[in-house]
């Protein structure tokens, strides 16, 4: 028996009607499909099972006998069908002398330390890498060492809506969508209090605003 390489990572996707197989990194989990392969016994299951519908169903057997035999499992035709598929996509992938895990090359092959690059980073990759998470630490260092509250009023409302029109607007003196006035707190002169709304008087000690 021929020893076929990387089985344990790969999908069959054969039918009734030929060979294909998907083979997937240990990595990066990507997959990478073999070219189908037509199976004769398939087409002749096939060919069989049309000659049936055509004749009465007199060769119903042989079509149904064809059909199981191309699905019976570890059979030489599926064997040799699977032994080409590895062939053909070996040269995509590379088997890591560290960890032994068959990984792709084009993403994930570190070529320069002949290992995976779980086991041997590309370290080019891992300085851009530690370049944008030391970047993205600063933007938000430098942010909050900005006082985003200067010149604003936190005892203000904010999130106003409009007491006329009822529609939800920034803080300030008028809405912006009707133009009605917004309401507020007024201060007295007097002894300080702070009332909302616009009253002519002050509740607290009777003063005019």
């Amino acid at each position: 028996m021929v020893a076929i390489r990387f089985t344990g990572n790969y999908e069959d996707l054969s039918t009734d009607r030929g060979y294909q197989f998907k083979f997937y990194c240990e990595k990066c989990h990507n997959g990478y499909m073999s070219s189908f392969q037509t199976s004769t016994i398939g087409v002749l299951g096939s060919a069989a099972r049309a000659a049936s519908s055509l004749f009465g169903g007199f060769l119903s057997n042989v079509a149904d006998s064809s059909y199981e035999v191309q699905r019976a499992v570890g059979g030489p035709a599926h064997d040799s069908a699977l032994k080409a598929a590895v062939d053909e996509i070996s040269p995509i992938f590379k088997q890591c002398t560290r960890c032994g895990n068959w990984v792709c090359e084009p993403v994930c092959w570190n070529k320069k330390a002949g290992l995976c690059e779980n086991c041997a980073p590309d370290l080019d990759e891992e300085m851009a890498a530690a370049q944008a998470d030391a970047a993205r630490e600063q933007v938000q260092q430098k942010a909050r060492e900005v006082d985003w509250m200067k010149g604003r009023n936190v005892a203000q409302v904010s999130g106003a809506v409009c007491p006329h029109c009822g529609a939800k607007t920034q803080a300030g003196k008028f809405c912006q969508e009707c133009g009605g006035t917004l309401a507020s707190k007024k201060k007295c002169g007097g002894c300080g209090h702070e009332a909302e709304g616009s009253p002519k008087f002050c509740p607290e000690c009777g003063a005019k605003y």
